[in-house]
C-alpha cells in the first residue's frame, strides 16, 4: 500500500471515531494524518511525513485546549448542580470529607466552606467528580 493511502486511511478512521466521541482531539489527529498523507503524496520522505503530522497534531491539540479553557464558563453546568443531598456523617472532619445521602444512595462528599453540618442537614451539590460529590450548605446561584 502506498504511504499516502495508509496515512489517509488512518486520518479517515480517526475522523470517524471523533464523530462518536465529540472531543475534537481525534479530529485534530485525523487532520494531522491527512497532512502526512499530503506530504507522502508530494513525495516527501517518511521523516518529513512524521514531523509534519506531529507538528500539526501538537499545534491543533494546543489550540483545542485553549478553546476549551476559554469557553469553560459557557459549558453546560453539571446535571447534579443545585440538587439537595442530606448530610449523614463526617468521615474526616479535618479534610472536610463526609457521607451524604443523594438519589437514594450514600455518597462520599467534600464539604465546601467552613460550615459544620449536623446529621440530617440539607446540603446542595456543586459538582460531581467521579463518585465523590462537592457539596455546600448554600444553594449554587
Amino acid at each position: 500500500m502506498e504511504e499516502y493511502l495508509a496515512w489517509a486511511t488512518i486520518g479517515l478512521a480517526l475522523v470517524i471515531v471523533e464523530l462518536l466521541t465529540g472531543t475534537f482531539y481525534l479530529l485534530v489527529l485525523g487532520i494531522a494524518a491527512f497532512g502526512s498523507a499530503l506530504a507522502a503524496w508530494l513525495g516527501q520522505g517518511f521523516n518529513v511525513q512524521v514531523i509534519l503530522g506531529a507538528v500539526v497534531a501538537v499545534a491543533g491539540c494546543y489550540l483545542v485546549h485553549l478553546y476549551r479553557v476559554k469557553n469553560a464558563a459557557q459549558q453546560m453546568s453539571p446535571v447534579d448542580a443545585g440538587q439537595p443531598a442530606t448530610f449523614e456523617s463526617w468521615v474526616d472532619r479535618g479534610a472536610r470529607l463526609a457521607r451524604v445521602r443523594y438519589r437514594g444512595a450514600s455518597w462520599d462528599a467534600v464539604v465546601d466552606g467552613d460550615a459544620a453540618p449536623e446529621s440530617g442537614a440539607t446540603l446542595y451539590v456543586l459538582a460531581a467528580n467521579g463518585n465523590t460529590l462537592k457539596v455546600s450548605p448554600r444553594r449554587p446561584g
